[in-house]
C-alpha cells in the first residue's frame, strides 16, 4: 500500500513537472518517475531510513532524485535544466519527509500535550 502511494505521488509530481518544464515525452517522464520511485523506496526507505534519521533519509532521497534526473537527462537529451531538476528534487524531498513520517508511524498533526 505505502509503495503504491509513493509511486503514485512520484508519478504525478515528476511526470507532470518534467512534461511541463521540458521536451520530455509523457511516457518517458512516467517511466522515469516510476523508476525513481522504486529506487528511492529500496534505497531511501528500506535501507537508509531504518538506520538513520528522517532528515538524513530525506536528503538522501532528494539527492538520489537529483542525480537520477541529471543522468537520465544526459542520456536522453531532454531539455530539463539544473533549476528544474533542483526544483523536482526539492519537491520530492518535501514529499519524502512526510512519507517517512508516515512509514515510521509518526503523526504530523498530533497536538503537543502539556504535562501539568
Amino acid at each position: 500500500m505505502k509503495l503504491l502511494v509513493k509511486l503514485l505521488v512520484h508519478g504525478v509530481l515528476i511526470t507532470s513537472l518534467l512534461v511541463s518544464l521540458s521536451n520530455t515525452p509523457f511516457t518517458g517522464a512516467l517511466l522515469t518517475a516510476l523508476g525513481i520511485g522504486i529506487v528511492a523506496y529500496l534505497v531511501g526507505d528500506l535501507f537508509i531510513l531504518p538506520r538513520t534519521s528522517n532528515m538524513f533519509a530525506t536528503i538522501a532521497d532528494a539527492g538520489l532524485v537529483f542525480v537520477m534526473l541529471w543522468v537520465i537527462r544526459e542520456v536522453t537529451n531532454w531539455t530539463v535544466d539544473f533549476p528544474e531538476i533542483l526544483l523536482l528534487a526539492i519537491f520530492a524531498g518535501c514529499f519524502e519527509y512526510l512519507f517517512h513520517m508516515w512509514l515510521r508511524g509518526e503523526n504530523l498533526f498530533k497536538k503537543n500535550q502539556r504535562v501539568s
